[in-house]
């Protein structure tokens, strides 16, 4: 697999997942300082010839050929929120198949304190060399899981305590409202149509983001970010830069 993008490829170097990078020519100095200090070994190539490998040209001048993308179980979330000595708080996605989206969630989720991002394997964005570079590296620090059912794995997660709150235009309570001291997952639909009834109805509570009227909903990255900086708050998240 190719994945592109500065932070991506040191990410994926730091994790030891990278077989070979490719750097354009040109390309600043202190950049290859930072790949020799990750013991990187580079092959200078031609600028058009990562445009022409990746088709694209916002490659930031560097490519790196990866083992298989860095997909985890549910345990990993469970083991990271107990190294932190947090509730477990993880994101769920029913349909989101946009990889910006999918790249942006997992860095949100990195960012504000959720412990994994799961998705299922039919219905949603795979970790493409799109999503790894939207990620900007957060795919590599953070468990991403895919599973086959997500209605089960909700089931399942309620089983080990957890409380499940879904995202929805008509939810009954708006997000300032929850208690997110729980254990939790937050379960986000596609833009279109939102959850499936299954998972709709998996949700021990329904939330909605208030907005402007004129408004008409929220892209899903931004819903994210924004429930989970609200549960952050709700929680007293230790560990965040001020």
């Amino acid at each position: 697999m190719r994945i592109y993008g500065r932070n991506p490829v040191l990410e994926a170097l730091r994790q030891g997942r990278v077989l070979r990078v490719y750097v354009a020519r040109g390309v600043e100095a202190w950049f290859l300082r930072e790949l020799e200090a990750l013991g990187a070994e580079y092959t200078l190539v031609p600028r058009i010839e990562l445009d022409q490998a990746l088709r694209t040209t916002h490659h930031q001048g560097v490519m790196a050929e990866v083992v298989d993308p860095p997909y985890q179980d549910l345990e990993a979330a469970f083991r990271l929120a107990e190294a932190r000595g947090e509730p477990p708080l993880l994101v769920l996605l029913d349909g989101v198949t946009d990889p910006r989206n999918y790249g942006a969630i997992l860095r949100s989720a990195l960012a504000l304190g959720a412990h994994g991002v799961v998705s299922e394997e039919r219905r949603s964005a795979p970790l493409s060399p799109l999503a790894l570079k939207a990620s900007a590296g957060a795919a590599y620090r953070l468990p991403v899981v895919r599973v086959k059912n997500l209605p089960r794995t909700l089931e399942a997660l309620k089983e080990r305590g957890l409380w499940v709150y879904g995202a929805d235009v008509r939810g009954e309570k708006p997000l300032y409202a929850l208690d997110f001291r729980r254990p939790l997952a937050l379960v986000f639909g596609s833009e279109g149509e939102g959850m499936r009834r299954l998972v709709r109805e998996g949700c021990d509570e329904l939330f909605r983001i208030p907005i402007r009227e004129e408004a008409e909903s929220l892209n899903v990255g931004v819903a994210v970010a924004i429930a989970l900086y609200q549960a952050g708050l709700g929680r007293k998240m230790e560990g965040w830069t001020v």
